[in-house]
């Protein structure tokens, strides 16, 4: 393991895309400002090890206790068809008058409009 020292607003560089940055020091905790493109993935240790246990127990997981893919596409296609059922069964809103153009509401206070 390499070791760097550093002090508040100095970096490091990890190759040509990542920058690691001392942002802020209260105390015994040390805070890093890290700019990496969006393809890295960047996590604090704890959140990488349960993420990784995460990805083991679902690659042990029994195929019993995973869903069928049929199934699930089947769960999928049948809440749409029912949510595209209630979109056609509702009333459709009021046409606007054919005298007025669409997208504009008359008012009879505009000049022009104003009636004798």
């Amino acid at each position: 393991m390499l070791v760097l020292a550093r002090k508040l607003h100095e970096s490091i560089r990890i190759g040509d895309e990542i920058e690691v940055s001392v942002v802020e020091i209260k105390g015994d905790q040390v805070k890093l400002g890290i700019k990496a493109p969006p393809r890295i993935t960047v996590h604090r240790q704890e959140v990488y090890d349960a993420i990784q246990r995460e990805n083991v127990s679902a690659a042990e997981a029994e195929p019993s206790r995973v869903p069928s893919l049929d199934g699930v596409l089947n769960q999928s296609r049948s809440a749409e068809s029912k949510q595209s059922h209630r979109k056609r069964s509702r009333h459709e809103p009021s046409k606007p008058d054919k005298s007025e153009k669409p997208g504009r509401q008359s008012n009879s206070d505009e000049p022009g409009n104003r009636r004798p």
